[in-house]
């Protein structure tokens, strides 16, 4: 393996034939670039479009009222649908349901704190409301079950809130005016998702319908299942909207009465998407890579065939059929290794380029216009390295094994036989 003068001999085969060295690398050197590129643009792909679910639960379903389309029971068509908290509390019990929050809306008021004021939107909601929305709290805490339960007035704040009011000041503990009613801050908190923008306050549910004349009433419903399937997801929407029209007397059927969105729907069906280009990719890059292997064997073929005097003259000094194995086959594992491994560096290479200036890109945006809350499609185009250390080692081992067939037949050959060959 370590024998010099075998690999000086090899590393003269190959100046010798530069032209055939160089097409045979080419065409391993090309599958694998290939291979990396596909596997980076896929991944590219299923990044960019699972980005687009991180701001809210997979397993969320959103309920909200809207008017009946259809007579039911004596009761008109148009008829609005208004929620009550007993449906949160009906809802909340039915299974495979895991978080669940109702919300009250407020509506636009006005915050101010010191002489800094502003517009922004309010709403209140229950402490499981940062699960399902997936908040991120950066400071403080979120409502909590003792705010519901004594209808504290406090408030968590959104960061563009306390950079807006609260600039260098330490918002947590302060008293935040909305309208005529001081509320204290207890946390500020960041989206994940940053197209739902964090320009609101949230307050607990009870002390909103308390200061807010809002009685029972509810404006829309948002909870999260248990992990289950799709067909269980189905089955706890189904149960929602049976229980929602036999409280407020409104045809089940009626697609118009109340809306609901099912995340997780929407999201096993995109993933089944992308999962089956992720496997045509695969298909095609390593229908791409055999044709590199093919053409090694090809190659080495032709090798052996032209070597099959010198081979015959090998034998007849005495040297071993492992020996002249051996020769063969460290040629074509030395092309195969450093052809692949030319390619996975370009491959990768090209695909890091590209995501870093997509980041570039995108920071320029947010730092221009501060929006960011785009549809993204294309999002992080790497090539996880274990997939490409897997696949460069499965070419050069195919690569051995397209070499070494040639090999095996050029060992077995008579030397006798082989001075004669033309």
């Amino acid at each position: 393996m370590f024998d010099i003068d075998k690999w000086q001999e090899i590393l003269s085969t190959i100046k010798k034939n530069k032209l055939r060295t160089f097409l045979t690398g080419f065409a391993i050197a090309w599958g694998i670039f290939m291979l990396m590129v596909l596997l980076g643009a896929g991944n590219g792909l299923s990044n960019g479009v699972s980005s687009n679910f991180e701001g809210n639960a997979q397993n969320a379903i959103w309920v909200w009222s809207r008017e009946t389309s259809k007579p039911y029971a004596g009761f008109q068509s148009g008829r609005s649908i208004q929620f009550t908290m007993n449906d949160y509390y009906e809802i909340q019990k039915i299974k495979n349901v895991d978080k669940i929050s109702a919300r009250y809306w407020i509506g636009d008021r006005t915050y101010a704190y010191g002489s800094e004021y502003g517009n922004y939107n309010t709403q209140s909601c229950h402490p499981d409301f940062k699960d399902i929305e997936k908040f991120e709290i950066t400071q403080g805490r979120f409502i909590n079950e003792i705010d519901m339960e004594y209808n504290r007035k406090v408030m968590v704040i959104g960061e563009d809130i306390r950079e807006a009011l609260f600039k260098d000041v330490d918002p947590i503990g302060e008293y935040l005016k909305v309208g005529n009613v001081p509320f204290i801050v207890v946390g500020v908190y960041d989206e994940k998702d940053p197209r739902e923008g964090t320009r609101q306050g949230l307050i607990p549910i009870a002390t909103a319908q308390k200061l807010f004349n809002g009685g029972e009433r509810i404006h829309n419903l948002a909870l999260t299942t248990f992990d289950v399937s799709k067909e269980e997801s189905q089955e706890v929407e189904a149960k929602i909207k049976a229980l929602l029209a036999k409280n407020h007397k409104f045809d089940p059927e009626d697609q118009r009465a109340i809306g609901v969105y099912n995340s997780l729907e929407g999201y096993i069906e995109t993933m089944n998407i992308f999962n089956a280009i992720k496997m045509f990719i695969w298909l095609i890059g390593i229908g791409t890579l055999i044709a590199g292997i093919v053409g090694v064997s090809n190659i080495m073929l032709i090798v052996v065939k032209e070597r099959t005097k010198e081979i015959g003259i090998r034998k007849a000094l005495g040297a071993t059929p492992g020996s002249i194995i051996g020769l063969v086959l460290l040629e074509s594992i030395l092309i195969t290794t450093i052809a692949g491994y030319i390619g996975m560096f370009l491959g990768i290479s090209i695909m890091e380029g590209i995501n870093f200036m997509m980041e570039q890109q995108a920071q320029a945006q947010v730092g221009t216009s501060g929006d960011q809350g785009e549809f993204r499609m294309f999002m992080n185009p790497t090539v996880d390295l274990r997939i490409a250390v897997s696949a460069m080692l499965l070419l050069v081992s195919a690569g051995a094994l397209a070499g070494y067939f040639p090999a095996k037949k050029a060992s077995s050959v008579k030397p006798i036989e082989a001075l004669r060959d033309e």
